[in-house]
């Protein structure tokens, strides 16, 4: 028997045991999601204040709510959003702890990265989404403001209610996030065998077209927030074939040391 089919047999269990060793692990996820989202609501409105800087940086200074309820519901999404960032080390850490048993050696080796990477490129993408896109879309937002047109009086005044800032936040934060795990997707396909590195090199050019497409649909109407989106993108897209390129040669040198066992 090989050190992998011994791996794997090491890690057997009945149907029933891995369903009590699941339900552990997400009763370990559901209470880090808990004590996240208790330690979150107490600090609700810092946490907006933070959301709301964008705003604040493109010359907007006023948020209203229309319904009683609404800033409480406000607090209770900002919490719930805030606490699964929080708990997330937790949850992928105990997802992965159920995961791994079944892996191969060479398997969890090859895995981990991509879940080392995925927060990170996603907090790349949040980060951009917040420091730069949001700033500069609102400000093209409030360019719309103007104290009456030929006279009329009439003037147009921007006062977001709490909540649809709160969703627009959230909708740019979460979209340029899942964008920039582009390299991690391509890469787990890559491995799946379902993609090649000649083929990605030959998709470039329709690859910048989807990243001009993704950016025009994801990103504000203003070309400058839909640049920040598409040219990220492709850098990234090149940047994972690069990243193919250097486990192609990996997976080469370790299958030219493989040892020939004759039978």
């Amino acid at each position: 028997m090989s050190t992998d089919d011994a791996e794997i047999d090491a890690s057997k269990a009945p149907l029933m045991d891995h369903l009590i060793e699941l339900r552990r692990r997400l009763l370990w996820c559901f209470g880090a999601l808990v004590v996240a989202f208790g330690i979150c609501f107490t600090q609700a409105a810092a946490i907006f204040d933070f959301l709301v800087r964008p705003l604040a940086a493109a010359g907007g200074g006023r948020l209203i709510y229309t319904k009683l309820y609404e800033a409480f519901f406000v607090d209770i999404k900002v919490s719930l959003f805030a606490a699964f960032v929080l708990a997330f080390p937790v949850i992928a850490n105990q997802l992965w702890a159920f995961v791994a048993p079944g892996l191969y050696k060479r398997e969890k080796n090859a895995f981990l990265p991509f879940l080392i990477a995925t927060p990170v490129l996603f907090t790349m993408g949040a980060a951009l989404a917040y420091y730069v896109v949001m700033p500069m879309a609102f400000r093209f937002f409030l360019g719309f403001q103007h104290s009456g047109v030929g006279g009329s009086g009439v003037s147009q005044q921007a006062l977001p209610a709490m909540g649809d800032y709160l969703a627009l936040v959230m909708q740019f934060i979460i979209a340029f996030g899942v964008a920039f795990l582009l390299p991690v997707l391509l890469m787990l396909l890559e491995r799946a065998g379902i993609v090649t590195r000649a083929q990605l090199i030959k998709s470039r050019r329709y690859a910048i077209v989807g990243a001009t497409i993704v950016g025009a649909v994801l990103a504000p109407p203003d070309v400058g927030s839909q640049l920040a989106l598409a040219v990220p993108l492709v850098i990234l897209y090149e940047l994972s074939i690069v990243a193919i390129w250097f486990t192609e040669r990996k997976r080469a040198r370790e299958a030219a040391n493989v040892p020939v066992i004759a039978e």
